[in-house]
Formats: C-alpha cells, structure tokens, sequence
C-alpha cells in the first residue's frame, strides 16, 4: 500500500487548503493538492493527498470515500504509482 490518495468527484469550489482541511483530521497531510484546468482557471474535479503513513492513508481512505466535501460525495481511493519509462 501506498501514502498517496487519489481523491475524485471534487467541488469545483475545493482548493487546496480545503482538501488537506478535509484530511487533517485523519493524520499528518504532506501535501494536498487539487488539480487545476489552467485554460479555466477552475478545478479538474479531482485531486491527491500525500498522508504520513500508509496507516494514516488507510484510515483516511476508509473514513472519507463516500462523504461529502462542499457538498459532493468524494471518492479516495491508492493512487496509481506513475509508471517511468526509459
């Protein structure tokens, strides 16, 4: 297991501040970070936090996939590790 959440279906309205907010409670959050549509200036609608722990991912994950920031249901779930090729 990973320390990385992908977290989908996000507010267009959620920023950064708001995600790691959402995740605090459930760990030490390395980073949160939405990703942003640069043509729109505007959320992509998902984002990734990076917790402490693959222990503190976990119980974020189980505590936070399905309930609602900004008034969405967010889905959490492992990030996929980015595949590097030489």
């Amino acid at each position: 297991m990973g320390k990385k959440l992908f977290v989908g279906n996000l507010s267009w309205n959620v920023r950064d501040e708001e995600l790691k907010e959402a995740f605090a409670p459930h760990g030490t959050v390395e980073e949160a970070v939405v990703i942003m549509d640069r043509m729109k200036n505007r959320s992509k609608g998902f984002g990734f936090v990076t917790m402490s722990t693959e222990e503190e991912a976990q119980k974020a994950m189980e505590a936070l996939n399905g309930q609602e920031i900004d008034g969405r249901a967010v889905n959490v779930s492992l990030a996929r590790e980015e595949k590097k090729e030489f």
